[in-house]
């Protein structure tokens, strides 16, 4: 995401988009692991400024401008997508943008051969190799003077309702896995990922990393990977907790949904402040719940409230941020997400895919890949 001054606009909400995609030979619906370095190029070129290397060669990464509205995240995304998908399918390849891939197997993945990504693998050794996931990011802009880890505090209750409703890694090593975000199994065999640390405000989290740094216990800048963080290049909240998402139009509801969310708690007196031990307990139950079940899971808000449907999760969801969802023009984000509810997550499209019967299961696990290369090409 590219560096703009600050805005403190009352009705502006700005943000960025980073989504990342398995890149996946169209013969074999395998995912590339080691694609040349003319393949990259092509990808570099289609995508441009925001072209980026992920951990796996077989992947990369886009990295949006900031956005001030979703009509412009909508016609950026979608020209990357497009011209990424007829730059490769030149060479017979297309991409896949999805938590996890169907017939990706993790020992014969590559680890990008940049400095970074080495280090990585030094450090952390088959935690490293065994993470073929995809996510999607979003930054949401904190206007100057507002605690960033106050109003992740206000917002943190509310991201296994966005997971619940992004899951689409339910494969795993061309298994299904009975979860409908096995890609949060896999992030938490990192350290630091998942839920954050418990923290009141934005000098605790500065507490927090100078202590691992001083400790070494880890690089100061890039070893927090929370589903939830205070950038450390941007002044952005960042989402990470989300799957990629196969279609474009559930990847900005997503956002928007987010960024309606972080806006609400920036006007508020003060952001976080019902947020205490209990409601961390239960963040951590609900996003056990997203994972493994999805828009199936129930879900508890508080210890002393009855579990809740995700629909009924959405209701609760409108009530709370209708008034700024009109502020920001996202009025009609709520119906967008029913739609997901209606028509089914990616993980469900994936499930009823292959279980079409008889047919070998290498078949149906292609028949799947083919359905998500449809879906990632869709603008």
């Amino acid at each position: 995401m590219i560096n703009m001054p600050l805005s403190n606009d009352p009705c502006l909400q700005r943000f960025g988009i980073e989504e990342e995609y398995f890149i996946t030979d169209l013969r074999s619906r395998r995912m590339v692991a080691e694609p040349s370095a003319w393949v990259l190029d092509a990808c570099r070129e289609a995508i441009g400024q925001g072209f980026a290397y992920e951990l796996l060669q077989g992947q990369i990464e886009v990295a949006s401008p900031i956005f001030d509205s979703a009509a412009q995240a909508t016609a950026y995304l979608s020209r990357v997508r497009r011209d990424l998908n007829q730059t490769l399918a030149e060479h017979g390849l297309g991409v896949i943008c999805s938590g996890s891939h169907p017939l990706a197997e993790w020992k014969a993945q590559r680890i990008t051969v940049q400095s970074h990504y080495q280090q990585l693998l030094g450090e952390y050794e088959i935690v490293a190799r065994r993470s073929v996931v995809c996510g999607l990011h979003v930054h949401a802009e904190i206007p100057s003077g507002v605690d960033r880890v106050a109003v992740m505090n206000e917002v943190l209750p509310w991201l296994p309702m966005l997971l619940a409703l992004s899951v689409s890694s339910p494969f795993w090593q061309g298994q299904l896995t009975g979860y409908f975000s096995y890609r949060q199994v896999a992030c938490d065999e990192w350290p630091r990922m998942g839920v954050p640390e418990y923290l009141p405000d934005d000098q605790a989290f500065e507490h927090y990393l100078a202590l691992l740094h001083q400790t070494r216990a880890a690089d100061k800048e890039v070893d927090v990977w929370w589903g939830c963080r205070p950038s450390l290049r941007y002044p952005t909240l960042e989402l990470r907790m989300t799957d990629a998402c196969p279609r474009l139009i559930d990847a900005l509801m997503l956002a928007s949904l987010y960024r309606v969310m972080v806006k609400h708690a920036c006007l508020l007196p003060a952001p976080g402040s019902h947020y205490r031990p209990e409601s961390h307990w239960m963040l951590k139950e609900n996003r056990i719940q997203a994972r493994r079940w999805g828009p199936y899971g129930r879900f508890v808000l508080l210890p002393d409230t009855t579990p809740m449907s995700l629909a009924q999760w959405l209701d609760r969801a409108q009530q709370t941020f209708a008034a700024t969802a009109r502020i920001l023009g996202e009025d009609g984000v709520f119906d967008q997400a029913r739609q997901i509810l209606q028509v089914g997550t990616s993980a469900e499209r994936q499930v009823r895919c292959f279980d079409r019967p008889h047919t070998s299961a290498l078949v149906r696990r292609q028949a799947v890949v083919d359905l998500l290369l449809e879906e990632s090409a869709e603008g």
